[in-house]
């Protein structure tokens, strides 16, 4: 897929959903479960994926797994159109080290992580490593919410970001809609709304994200809450694309907030939002257990509870029957 056909597929809007990990009960990769997932989103109709990001833990760089589940992902999704997205995360020589393994592998574009190692870092700084890595492959930029790991980036930091010429796309994923608005004024005064994609990545807002009238418009969303219930995923992000704000999608997103509240845990500031994306795939029966690398990450106290209440009060936000229809064929 040709850069400039990269850039337009995110300008017309797609569903991406943020890769989980699949372990088996030694905390090793479940390979056959890994490539199952990628089918599943695949098979929902997912316009791309993004693996090595948060939802696929950070920690798989410390035990060599950022490779093998890029490289699993990037020969499942081969032959179809959908766009590849690579987590980047780490300081500069680390980023740029993971830029040209996703370019590589033939990811579109790089997902870059603005956090942990560089919390501390300059703006100038932080544009520096950007732009080093935008040398490299296609950046997405990405405001992730300080409570898992990100830092808090204003609209001055925004409006030189945007002038990044190989910056195709960003997710905004603060949390918190003034800072969310600093990231739309800075894309609408750059004059570039039309080369510069806004995926949503606020889990806790994310119809509201979509009908919200710009412009610029959020076109899509880059999201840990579309790794599972996908296939609703995709017609909803279509129904608010197509018909703009009804009181149909306002009650639904008043509940997708509510079902990510369960899932992600809000209640304990996202502690088990890990383990509770994998409860509902284990669930579904796409991943055997709730593991992650940490042994010490679990469900947070009353997060079942929780979740049994979404499942029960709102069943037509899952996506249980497509699953149940594909799963054997997806595990084959």
């Amino acid at each position: 897929m040709a850069a400039s056909d990269v850039r337009q597929r995110l300008l017309r809007g797609l569903v991406i959903p943020a890769h989980p990990l699949a372990l088996n009960r030694n905390r090793k990769l479940d390979e056959r479960r890994q490539r199952a997932l990628t089918r599943y989103y695949l098979a929902a109709g997912a316009g791309g994926v993004a693996v090595g990001v948060h939802t696929t833990q950070f920690a798989i760089r410390n035990v060599g797994l950022l490779g093998p589940v890029l490289s699993l992902a990037a020969e499942e999704t081969r032959g179809h159109d959908v766009v590849r997205i690579a987590g980047i995360a780490g300081a500069t020589a680390q980023a740029v080290k993971e830029a040209r393994l996703a370019n590589g592998l033939g990811y579109h574009a790089g997902l870059v992580s603005l956090g942990g190692a560089l919390r501390k870092a300059t703006t100038n700084q932080l544009l520096d490593h950007v732009r080093a890595i935008a040398e490299i492959i296609p950046v997405f930029g990405f405001y992730l919410q300080p409570a898992v790991g990100g830092r808090v980036l204003d609209e001055a930091f925004w409006r030189r970001f945007v002038t990044i010429r190989n910056v195709v796309a960003i997710k905004v994923a603060p949390f918190d809609r003034y800072r969310t608005q600093d990231v739309v004024r800075a894309v609408a005064a750059s004059g570039r709304a039309d080369e510069i994609a806004l995926y949503t990545g606020n889990d806790d807002h994310i119809i509201l994200d979509l009908l919200a009238p710009g412009p610029p418009r959020f076109a899509g969303g880059l999201l840990g809450h579309w790794a599972f219930w996908t296939r609703n995923a995709v017609r909803y992000h279509a129904q608010c694309r197509r018909e703009g704000p009804s009181r149909a999608l306002l009650r639904l997103a008043d509940d997708v907030t509510r079902a990510n509240g369960a899932v992600f845990d809000a209640a304990n500031d996202f502690a088990g939002c890990i383990p509770g994306i994998h409860e509902i795939l284990r669930r579904q029966g796409l991943l055997a257990g709730r593991w992650t690398l940490d042994e010490r990450e679990e469900l947070s106290p009353g997060q079942l509870e929780a979740i049994n209440r979404v499942r029960r009060t709102m069943p037509h936000l899952n996506d249980d029957d497509f699953v149940a229809r594909n799963l054997d064929r997806w595990l084959r």
